[in-house]
């Protein structure tokens, strides 16, 4: 039951991240904000590579983006599939889905604490978190049933 849970999981956070990826996409084009390659800088640092221009880092930028999204989307199932669901928990889990970012990303030295960003750019991050989340969310209350004792 558990590996099943794990493969909803999956599939809930690849979800979320293709509708995060969209998301980004649409303000990207309102606001012109440029590509973050903060995934591949992390990514480099947790695998000790070597530093590449960021033309060179698109691979590792979509590893680390999809990656993180996926397994993100193991924890979401794993609250469905014990009752945590509907909106409130996809809430609760938009804190978890950004402190995974900032916990690798702080970590490992590529990001700096969120309350040092410009207020937008913390706007942008959290709104775009909650894209993922909700989605995520609501994939996996679709797919994983709630486990009775």
């Amino acid at each position: 039951m558990i590996w099943k849970t794990v493969g909803k999981g999956l599939v809930a956070g690849l979800a979320g991240v293709a509708a995060m990826t969209l998301a980004e996409k649409l303000e990207q084009a309102f606001t012109r904000r440029p590509n973050s390659y903060v995934p591949a800088h992390t990514l480099e640092r947790l695998l000790g590579l070597r530093r590449k221009p960021d033309r060179e880092r698109l691979v590792l930028n979509h590893v680390m983006h999809w990656g993180q999204g996926a397994v993100g989307g193991v924890i979401r199932a794993l609250m469905a599939s014990r009752g945590v669901s509907g909106p409130f928990a996809s809430f609760m889990f938009t804190g978890i889905r950004l402190s995974i970012d900032q916990t690798l990303e702080n970590a490992t030295g590529v990001g700096a604490p969120p309350w040092t960003w410009p207020r937008d750019e913390q706007i942008i991050d959290v709104l775009h978190k909650a894209v993922y989340a909700f989605t995520t969310g609501a994939v996996a209350d679709r797919l994983v049933p709630q486990q009775t004792r």
